[in-house]
């Protein structure tokens, strides 16, 4: 099978207006999240004339490597380093306006015309420093099985939107109406810090003073990003709709309790950005060759020997917002025809083949053993998840010929694209894409995949 091999610049020769294909991708985590996004929306992005971010917060991070300078991107989307992208940040983000204003200034000083690119929906709902002093106590509390969120706000923002209590964009724009506004959420936390015996830590005229200000430099990026995107769409513009953390971790279809607080999955693409399900074309699922997870919650396949710490320290699994260690372990096939089903991929990027090199063997997790039943469904319980047992299959690895760096799929070894052809069929799902490293450069997309086409580099 051929494929095709591109870095920097390589994918602009039919991009812009114009295209051949009408394309709108989803491209999401189909783990638990960190499985490479960044990189993969970074390096598809030189086919979109848009980028959308439609979840999540600034806890959620994606690194890209260009040119050996690294970025860290933590709410806007990796398309912003393509000069030309339009990048927007959706109504289903939740935006903390000081690490918004600190990216676009880390942007900036890289050389990022940022405020040329980044649109910010008017419906998005604000994070205050309130919201991090709720989660930090709430996740400290003894009667509380700590879920081990990243104690940046997201949560309780999240609450605070769904219980209709939440301050948007537009709001924080409004002076008059964000006042009283601000006055009944000010009391809300009031009452929250008096009951946890932390009401001397809350200043809240500070903070609204201070969001007043922030406002004032926003104010310029913020329209009604719906609109934005629709309208793109209808001039035959190609959107790409990125997706923040993994399927695993969405708050209906993920590893409940210990899921993010939003909608990570495919269908949180529509009501994240205000674009019907008719507009979208494709989707793309991002996995890696084998699997990690961050924070509290079942792990079926976690490895916790000598080969589980090797994984973290090859894959350098460590997250990119907290620095946390990620926990490690082998692929879960059960897991993946679970957001398979849930996503409806097209097709998957097998990310990180490179951290398998060296193995004689490699684990795959292919069924779960519960109360000595051994079945291939995810079970919704975490109680039951909690008791799974993996069990596994042996494929052979690629010991003495190492997949890092390599260009071409007919290059690499014959038993890496045997173990990409074992996870296909057991997963049902076509592995179109391969990444071999960090680099733009070292990654390969499948010649006569359907990634292929949707992508329009047929």
């Amino acid at each position: 099978m051929r494929a095709t091999c591109f870095g920097y610049g390589a994918l602009r020769y039919n991009s812009g207006f114009g295209h051949n294909s009408m394309s709108n991708l989803i491209v999401l985590g189909s783990q638990w999240g960190d499985e490479g996004k960044g990189k993969i929306v970074d390096l598809f992005s030189e086919k979109f004339d848009v980028v959308a971010r439609y979840q999540g917060g600034h806890n959620a991070g994606h690194t890209v490597i260009v040119k050996d300078q690294r970025f860290v991107l933590k709410l806007i989307p990796s398309g912003v380093l393509h000069p030309g992208v339009k990048v927007v940040i959706g109504n289903g983000v939740v935006v903390d306006p000081l690490a918004l204003l600190e990216e676009i200034a880390m942007l900036e000083k890289a050389g990022v015309d940022v405020r040329g690119q980044i649109a910010i929906s008017n419906r998005c709902h604000v994070i205050f420093p309130f919201h991090r002093m709720v989660e930090k106590v709430s996740e400290a509390r003894e009667d509380r099985q700590a879920i081990g969120t990243t104690s940046r706000g997201i949560g309780p923002c999240y609450e605070d939107k769904i219980g209709r209590r939440g301050i948007r964009m537009g709001d924080l724009l409004n002076t008059p109406i964000f006042d009283a506004l601000y006055d009944m959420l000010a009391e809300d936390k009031a009452t929250t810090a008096k009951a946890f015996g932390i009401a001397n830590d809350l200043h809240l005229e500070e903070i609204r003073a201070l969001y007043k200000q922030m406002a004032e430099r926003i104010r310029p990026l913020v329209c009604d990003t719906a609109k934005l995107l629709n309208d793109a769409i209808g001039r035959g513009q190609r959107v790409m709709f990125e997706g923040a953390q993994g399927t695993m971790l969405d708050i209906d279809h993920g590893t409940y309790p210990f899921v993010t607080s939003s909608s990570a999955a495919a269908g949180g693409a529509c009501t994240g950005t205000g674009v019907a399900p008719t507009k979208i074309d494709g989707i793309l699922g991002v996995s890696k060759a084998y699997i990690t997870r961050v924070g509290a919650g079942p792990f079926p396949s976690e490895d916790f020997t000598e080969a589980g710490e090797r994984i973290r320290q090859a894959g350098r699994e460590f997250g990119s917002v907290t620095g946390r260690p990620r926990r490690c372990g082998w692929f879960d096939v059960p897991l993946l025809r679970y957001t398979a089903m849930v996503n409806g991929f097209d097709s998957l990027i097998i990310t990180k083949l490179d951290v398998l090199d060296g193995l004689e063997e490699i684990k795959v997790c292919t069924g779960y053993r519960v109360h000595g039943e051994v079945t291939d469904e995810m079970p919704a319980e975490n109680a039951l998840m909690e008791k799974v047992e993996a069990v596994y299959e042996m494929v052979p690895g690629w010991p003495d010929s190492p997949t890092a760096g390599v260009t071409s799929y007919e290059a690499l070894p014959r038993q890496a694209q045997d173990y990409i052809a074992y996870l296909e069929a057991k997963t049902g799902v076509e592995v179109g894409c391969v990444s071999t490293g960090p680099e733009r450069n070292q990654t390969i997309v499948r010649a006569g995949s359907k990634m292929e086409k949707l992508l329009d580099l047929a």
